[in-house]
C-alpha cells in the first residue's frame, strides 16, 4: 500500500504486460552501462557558496531547472564507465587482484574493515550455501507442472550468490555496505565514499568548510565510486562535527546537483526550507544509546499492533520516539500485543506519504525525534517483551532528486530502471533495477542496517506483489492459476533480491521475522528459501480486510456464511498468513474503517454509555467484535490490527497537505495542513463512560485468549457449520470451539453444536458480556457436558444457548 497526496492506494490489479528480462544475467548485470534515455525531472537547487570550476551551469536557490526529454541520444554524450567492473574488460588475474574475500567490487584496499568490524562489534557470520531448492515439489507437487520456471529462478538465485561468494567475499560481508559506502569514521579520520558512475566531478560540501565546492574535491575509481578522506584535525577532533549539514556536489550532464548523500544516516527539514539537509551523525560515545535490554525471542503466536509514531498523540501534532516509549508502548502490552509494526521510520520529505515515499533509506525519520531516541524506544519494547518489526519499503522510492535517490547522479538508471519500467504511474514513485549489482548491495545492506543498528526484531516489506511482477498486480485479478505466477511477467530479478534479502536476514538473525505485503497469493512465498521458495515467514492475508468491505455495502439478509469461510480459509497450505480484519489502508481519508462502515455518524452522539443507543450503533458494536474475533479465528496464523482500531476509532486518517495539481491538470484539494485528523484518540477507548470502552476490553480480551490458548498456531482447524438458513458458524481451532451467530433477530436455545473432545466446557470469551458492551444474555458460569454420538462430523456434540449477533468461545473446562 501506499498513500498518494493523502489518499490510500491500494492495489488491486491489470494493466497490458511489457516485455521483461527475467534472469538475471551475471555478465550483462555486472557489466552493466549506464541507459540513454531521461524523463524530464525538476532539479530544486539548494543555497550555495561556491560553484565547481566547471562550464555546467549552477542555478540559484529557487530556480527550477527542467532536464529536457530530447536529450542527445550521441553515446559520447553519457559516461560509458561501467556501474560494476566487466567479467569480460579483464582477465581472471586481474580480477582477483581488485578483491579479497572482505572486499567490495566498487572499493580499493585502503580501508580497514577489520577496525570497523571491532568498531561496530560486527561478529564474523556466514550465510550458508544454498540448497537445492526442490522441496518445494514435495510440498506441492503441482508446482512440478512449472519445474521450467522454478529450477531457472533458483538457478539464478544460486548463480548470484555464487557471484556474491566469488566476489564479494559472501552474503554477509555484501550486507555491510554501510561500513564502507557513506561515512565512516575511522582514528586517522573520516572517509566519505559515493556510487555516482554517471557525475564528472564531485566535492564534498557542508557547515564544515563553508559550502565551498573547491575545498574538498573528491577523487574517482574505475566503478563510479567517488571518495575523500577527511583527516583530523590537529586537536584530534574529526573533520566534519558531529550534527553539521552535508551534502555531496556534482557536475552531472544535468547540470551541478547538490544532493544527500544516498547512505546518510540522518537528515532534517530546517524551518522554512522544502528540501531536506543530510546530517554528519557521529555523537560521541557518552550520547549514544546504549542498549539495556535482550531481544525477545520470536513468538510463536504473533499478534501485531501496527503503530505509526508521528500520528500516535491524542493530541493534532507530531508524536515523538519518547512519547511514543512511555505512552503507547505500555498500552501495547496492556491490550496483549506481542509485537509492535512502526510505520513510515524511514525518511520521507512528504509526510502525508504515510512514509511510502522514502527519501533516505537509512535515515529514521527526523520529525519524531533523534536516532538515539528511536533506539530508547526499540530498548523500552524489549523490556516489555515486544517484537518491534519495521515496517520497510523496497519496493519503490521519491521521485525528489535533491533529497532522494532520484536522478542521483544526473542519470535515470542509476539506482532505477530507465525510462517507463523505473516508474510506477500510480505511486508516482521511482522503481528499483533489482539486476543491479550496486542495487542489490543497497538494499540488502539497508535491510542490515537497521537490524543490526537498530536491533529490529524484522520486517513487514512494502508493496511486495509490486517488486514481484512487470505488470505491478495492478488492476489483475489473481485467480489461483499458476501461470499467473510463473511466466514472463513475473520480475526475476525481483524475487531474486528477496530471496537474497530472506536468506541473509534468517541466517544472520534467526529471531528475525519477515512479512510480506503480498496480494497476489504467490506460491512458495512462506518456504524458505533453500528449499526453493521467496522465504518469507508470513505472508499479509490481504483478501480479508476487501471481504468485509464488500460484505458490509450489502443488507444482513444477503451476507453469506460460505462466503466469509472461503475468504478467511482460502490460503496456502504450510504457509502461514498474518489475518486482518482492518490495517491503516482502510483508516486513511477516502476509505472507509469497519467501525464508520457499521455506525457511520451515529457514533459522534450515540456512544455514551448514559444515553439511549440506537439500532445502528447495537449492530455495529456486535458485528464489529465478531468481525474480528472470525477473523482472529480463522483468518490466519498471526493477527494484525491498526492503532485506535481496537475501540472502533470514530475519525479517520488525513495527513496536514496542501493542494496538489498533478501533471494532468487536475486538483487534488488539500486540509489546509490540517493535523486535526492525524492522531489517535486513545482516550475514547479508555473512557468508561464511552461504548468506544467496551470495543477495547474485548479486543484485549481476544489477545488474552490467544495468548492462553494458542489456537491461531494450532494445526488444528474444522468447520463443523456454516448454516446459511441459520446464520451459524461453528468450528474448532485448536482446543477450543467458537459459535457465530450473525443472525441479526433470531436467537436459538438448545442448539447442538459438534466438538471433537468429550467433557465438560465452559465458555471462556462471550461477545455479549456488558464489560464489552452486550446484553448479558448468557450465564458465564454455566456447564455445558457432551454427548457421545456423530453430530455435524464430530465425535461429541453439547447443547449451547446463540443469541443473535454474538460469538461465544467454548473450552473444556479442564484445560490447563
Amino acid at each position: 500500500m501506499v498513500v498518494i497526496h493523502g489518499v490510500s492506494v491500494t492495489p488491486r490489479f491489470t494493466i497490458p504486460s511489457r516485455p521483461l528480462n527475467t534472469s538475471f544475467n551475471a555478465n550483462s548485470s555486472l557489466s552493466f552501462f549506464l541507459k540513454k534515455h531521461l524523463l524530464s525531472r525538476k532539479i530544486f537547487a539548494g543555497k550555495q557558496s561556491a560553484e565547481f570550476d566547471s562550464s555546467s551551469q549552477a542555478f540559484a536557490a529557487s530556480e527550477k531547472v527542467l532536464v529536457p526529454d530530447n536529450l542527445d541520444d550521441d553515446p559520447s554524450s553519457f559516461s560509458q564507465e561501467p556501474q560494476i567492473f566487466n567479467l569480460e574488460s579483464q582477465t581472471m588475474e586481474e580480477t582477483e587482484a581488485l578483491r579479497t574475500e572482505d572486499q567490495a567490487s566498487v572499493f580499493d584496499s585502503s580501508y580497514n574493515d577489520s577496525k570497523v568490524i571491532k568498531e561496530r562489534g560486527v561478529r564474523p557470520r556466514v550465510v550458508p550455501p544454498p540448497g537445492d531448492g526442490k522441496k518445494i515439489y514435495e510440498i506441492d507437487p503441482m508446482l512440478r507442472s512449472y519445474s521450467n520456471h522454478l529450477d531457472y529462478r533458483y538457478g539464478q538465485y544460486k548463480r548470484l550468490r555464487e557471484e556474491i561468494d566469488k566476489y564479494e567475499g559472501g552474503l554477509e560481508a555484501f550486507s555491510r555496505g554501510y561500513e564502507k559506502l557513506g561515512f565512516s569514521r575511522s582514528d586517522a579520520g573520516i572517509t566519505y565514499r559515493e556510487w555516482a558512475p554517471g557525475a564528472k566531478a564531485a566535492s564534498l560540501i557542508g557547515d564544515f568548510n563553508n559550502w565551498n565546492s573547491n575545498a574538498d574535491i573528491m577523487t574517482r575509481n574505475e566503478f563510479g565510486v567517488w571518495e575523500i578522506f577527511l583527516p583530523n584535525n590537529t586537536d584530534g577532533s574529526p573533520a566534519i562535527p558531529h550534527g553539521s549539514r552535508v551534502k555531496i556536489r556534482m557536475d552531472t550532464q544535468s547540470g551541478i546537483k547538490d544532493s544527500i548523500p544516498a547512505w546518510i544516516k540522518f537528515s532534517v527539514q530546517a524551518p522554512g526550507e522544502i528540501p531536506f539537509n543530510g546530517i554528519y551523525y557521529d555523537p560521541p560515545e557518552e550520547e549514544k544509546y546504549v542498549f539495556k535490554h535482550p531481544q525477545p525471542k520470536r513468538p510463536k503466536s504473533l499478534r501485531i499492533y501496527e503503530a505509526h509514531v508521528g500520528m500516535s498523540s491524542t493530541e493534532p501534532m507530531v508524536n515523538t520516539y519518547a512519547n511514543f516509549r512511555d505512552d503507547v508502548l505500555p498500552r501495547i502490552k496492556r491490550l496483549g500485543y506481542n509485537a509492535v509494526q512502526i510505520m513510515a521510520i524511514q525518511e520521507h520529505s512528504y509526510y502525508a506519504s504515510f512514509g511510502y515515499h522514502v527519501t533516505n533509506f537509512f535515515a529514521p525519520s527526523s520529525r519524531c525525534g533523534t536516532p538515539e531516541e528511536l533506539k530508547s524506544l526499540i530498548d523500552r519494547a524489549h523490556e516489555l517483551g515486544l517484537v518491534v518489526l519495521m515496517d520497510i519499503v523496497h519496493s519503490h522510492a521519491s521521485k525528489n532528486t535533491l533529497d532522494g535517490l532520484n536522478m542521483f547522479d544526473g542519470t535515470d538508471a542509476h539506482y532505477f530502471h530507465s525510462g517507463p519500467r523505473g516508474y510506477h504511474w500510480m505511486w508516482d514513485s521511482r522503481l528499483f533495477n533489482y539486476g543491479s549489482w550496486e542495487v542489490l548491495r543497497y538494499l540488502l545492506s539497508n535491510a542490515r542496517w537497521w537490524l543490526e543498528e537498530y536491533k529490529f526484531d524484522g520486517f513487514r516489506f512494502d508493496g511486495v506483489t509490486s517488486m514481484m511482477y512487470t505488470h505491478h498486480g495492478l488492476s489483475v485479478e489473481f485467480t489461483g492459476n499458476y501461470t499467473e505466477y510463473f511466466g514472463l511477467e513475473t520480475d526475476v530479478d525481483a524475487v531474486n533480491y528477496l530471496m537474497l534479502v530472506n536468506d541473509m536476514i534468517h541466517a544472520l538473525y534467526p529471531e528475525a521475522i519477515t512479512v510480506g505485503e503480498d496480494v497476489s497469493g504467490m506460491p512458495t512465498f512462506c518456504i524458505p528459501v533453500q528449499d526453493g521458495g521467496v522465504g518469507f515467514d508470513y505472508r499479509l492475508h490481504m483478501a480479508i480486510a476487501d471481504k468485509w468491505i464488500e460484505i458490509l455495502k450489502k443488507r444482513d439478509e444477503d451476507w453469506q456464511m460460505g462466503d466469509i469461510i472461503y475468504t478467511l480459509t482460502n490460503r496456502r497450505w504450510s504457509e502461514k498468513c498474518i489475518a486482518y480484519a482492518e490495517s491503516h489502508d482502510q483508516a486513511l481519508v477516502g476509505d472507509k474503517t469497519i467501525a464508520f462502515w457499521l455506525m457511520d455518524k451515529d457514533m459522534y452522539d450515540f456512544m455514551a454509555v448514559d444515553r439511549p443507543s440506537t439500532p445502528l450503533i447495537d449492530r455495529g458494536i456486535a458485528l464489529h467484535k465478531m468481525i474480528r474475533l472470525i477473523t482472529m479465528g480463522l483468518g490466519g496464523e498471526g493477527y494484525l490490527n491498526f492503532m485506535g482500531n481496537e475501540f472502533g476509532h470514530p475519525e479517520w486518517i488525513d495527513f496536514p497537505r496542501g493542494e496538489q495539481r498533478l501533471s494532468d491538470g487536475s486538483i487534488i484539494p488539500g486540509n489546509n495542513f490540517s493535523y486535526d485528523k492525524c492522531r489517535r484518540r486513545f482516550d475514547l477507548g479508555d473512557a468508561d463512560y464511552l461504548r468506544y470502552r467496551g470495543l477495547q476490553e474485548f479486543d484485549q480480551a481476544m489477545q488474552h485468549l490467544e495468548e492462553n490458548y494458542g489456537f491461531m498456531t494450532s494445526e488444528h482447524q474444522f468447520i463443523s457449520r456454516k448454516d446459511e438458513a441459520d446464520r451459524v458458524i461453528v468450528f474448532e481451532r485448536g482446543d477450543l470451539v467458537f459459535v457465530f451467530n450473525f443472525h441479526w433477530t433470531s436467537s436459538y436455545f438448545d442448539y447442538r453444536i459438534g466438538c471433537s473432545k468429550p467433557g465438560k466446557y465452559k465458555i471462556v470469551l462471550d461477545s455479549d458480556d456488558p464489560l464489552f458492551g452486550g446484553f448479558n444474555r448468557l450465564d458465564r458460569k454455566a456447564e455445558y457436558f457432551t454427548y457421545d454420538g456423530l453430530y455435524d462430523g464430530r465425535p461429541s456434540s453439547f447443547m449451547v444457548y446463540a443469541p443473535c449477533r454474538t460469538a461465544v468461545v467454548y473450552a473444556l473446562a479442564n484445560h490447563d
